[in-house]
C-alpha cells in the first residue's frame, strides 16, 4: 500500500516593516478604530516591525488621558503587537506631538526623532530611507511653521501640560475649530500651501543622502520620483465615511521590495 503523500508548505517570510500614518483615531470614528485593531491582529502582527508615523490620534492631550477607555485601547491593542516582539515605533504628528513616555511604557512603542533615518539590505542591495510625518516639508505654510515650533518647544508644552485635562481639551477642541474654519475661507489657498515644498524635499534629500523618503500629513498618497530617489506619500485613513472610505499602508519586504496595500485591495 502506497504511503500517503505529505506536502510541506514553505513558512512565509515576514515583512521586515510597515508604515502607516494619518489615522486620527477618535470614538467618533468606530469603523475606522475597529479597521486599525484588524490591522495590528491581521497584518502587523506578522511583521518584523511597525512604523506609526503621525496623526495615530486626531488629538493627544497628554498622557494622563490614559485613565480614559478610548485611549488605553489603542495602547492596549499596541502592546499586543509589541509583545509579539514586533518592533514599534512611533513619530510624532502635527496633532498627537504630546504622546509621551508613559504613553510609550504602557503600549511598548520606542518613540523616534523626526526624522529618522534606517537603512535595509534587501537583496544584496543597502538602501538608506528616511521618515518623516511630513509637516516639516510643508514650508510655504509660514503660519503654521511658527505654531510647530512653538508647541515643539519644552516650555510651552511643560506650561500646557501643567493645566487640567479638562482645560487643555477644551482648548484642543477651539484651536480645531478655528483650523477647519481657517481651511474653509482660505480653501485655495490652503490646497496649495498644504503641499511639500518641492525644495525642502529635494533639500531633505542632499542633506540626508537617503535614496527613500517615506511621510504622510498630506494626505495624499502617491509614489513620487525625485531622479534616482523615491518618495512614498501615506494615506490618511477613514471607514466611517461611506461615500469616501479610505486607508492605506505600506509594505517593506524582506527583499527589499515595497508595496502599497489599502484596506479593501493590494496595489503596488
Amino acid at each position: 500500500m502506497d504511503k500517503p503523500t505529505i506536502c510541506l508548505q514553505k513558512a512565509q517570510p515576514k515583512p521586515f516593516a510597515l508604515f502607516i500614518s494619518d489615522l486620527h483615531l477618535q470614538p467618533e470614528m468606530p469603523a475606522t478604530t475597529a479597521a486599525f485593531l484588524t490591522f495590528l491582529k491581521k497584518h502587523a502582527i506578522q511583521a518584523e516591525r511597525l512604523y506609526l508615523l503621525g496623526d495615530i490620534f486626531e488629538y493627544w492631550a497628554g498622557d494622563d488621558d490614559l485613565a480614559s477607555p478610548f485611549p488605553q485601547q489603542i495602547a492596549q491593542a499596541l502592546r499586543q503587537v509589541s509583545d509579539a516582539s514586533v518592533e514599534t515605533y512611533w513619530i510624532a504628528g502635527n496633532r498627537d506631538f504630546l504622546v509621551g513616555k508613559k504613553f510609550a511604557e504602557t503600549s511598548g512603542i520606542t518613540l523616534l526623532a523626526d526624522p529618522h533615518i534606517f537603512e535595509y539590505n534587501g537583496a544584496n542591495k543597502t538602501t538608506r530611507y528616511l521618515l518623516t510625518h511630513g509637516d516639516l516639508l510643508c514650508t510655504d505654510d509660514i503660519a503654521y511653521q511658527c505654531f510647530r515650533a512653538e508647541t515643539r518647544h519644552l516650555d510651552w508644552q511643560s506650561a500646557f501640560l501643567a493645566r487640567p485635562l479638562h482645560d487643555r481639551k477644551s482648548i484642543i477642541a477651539m484651536m480645531r475649530k478655528q483650523s477647519r474654519l481657517h481651511q474653509q475661507e482660505h480653501l485655495q489657498h490652503w490646497e496649495s500651501i498644504m503641499d511639500v515644498n518641492q525644495e525642502a524635499v529635494a533639500n531633505l534629500f542632499a542633506s540626508s543622502q537617503v535614496q527613500v523618503i517615506i511621510h504622510g500629513h498630506t494626505h495624499r498618497p502617491a509614489l513620487h520620483q525625485h531622479g534616482e530617489n523615491r518618495r512614498y506619500v501615506l494615506s490618511d485613513w477613514d471607514q466611517d465615511k461611506y461615500d469616501s472610505s479610505r486607508g492605506d499602508w505600506l509594505t517593506l519586504s524582506e527583499n527589499g521590495d515595497m508595496l502599497r496595500s489599502s484596506l479593501s485591495r493590494n496595489v503596488k
